[in-house]
């Protein structure tokens, strides 16, 4: 029984979703598809590369991806991928597991280096929304609100990881990158697209910081 398995949540990434499901089968892990309901050729795409596909009826978000994702999961890790990464590696793939599997932490992060400019810098201004981590499938499944979550999904784990004492290590991802948002959807789609995100998760830290404030 392999150690872990690929989780990638995949909302119309049939272009590059084989790219990360090939890297995965080739690392030696199975990987699951969460097809968050989309409306491309991403669940077929991702079949024909050699993972199992969970199919959404609809559009529910990264969390909700994932908590259906981890149905499928019998592994005693799990390792979250993006679906748009370019330049991904069995390497990679093995280098965010290590900490974790040996005990060195509850949560390892990767943090793009020597890939692209733009994801390069906007992984290092906001390394803690960085969705490429390896963390124990019963942490990841006892995680409050995981299943509700949407862009704010990445900032959930961190405060999760904070909140619990687990140790977080960020690990360099030297040559990887994602396709951006603009390049994916045209620049104002993508652009539009982008400022939801944050808006989303600048909602989401604020409503922390309230909390704490009580």
């Amino acid at each position: 029984m392999a150690e872990a398995t690929v989780l990638i949540p995949a909302y119309n990434e049939e272009a590059s979703v084989a790219e990360v499901v090939r890297a995965a089968r080739k690392a030696g892990f199975p990987a699951v598809v969460a097809d968050d309901g989309s409306t491309d050729a991403t669940a077929q795409r991702a079949a024909e590369a050699g993972a199992q596909v969970v199919r959404l009826a609809e559009n529910r978000g990264k969390g909700g991806a994932y908590a259906a994702g981890l149905k499928l999961v019998e592994t005693p890790f799990v390792i979250l991928l993006d679906a748009d990464l370019v330049g991904l590696t069995p390497e990679h793939i093995h280098a965010l597991l290590a900490p974790v599997k040996n005990g060195e932490a509850e949560m390892s992060v990767g943090v793009f280096r020597g890939g692209r400019l733009l994801t390069d810098l906007g992984n290092r201004l906001t390394p803690f929304l960085s969705g490429q981590r390896a963390l124990p499938t019963r942490l990841l499944r006892e995680v409050p609100g995981l299943e509700s979550a949407r862009y704010d999904v990445e900032l959930l784990l961190t405060r999760t990881a904070k909140e619990r004492g687990w140790r977080v290590r960020y690990l360099p991802l030297v040559g990887l990158s994602q396709v951006m948002k603009e390049e994916k959807r045209g620049f104002l789609a993508g652009f539009a697209h982008r400022l939801r995100m944050y808006l989303e998760v600048l909602r989401y830290a604020a409503s922390g910081r309230t909390r704490r404030g009580r």
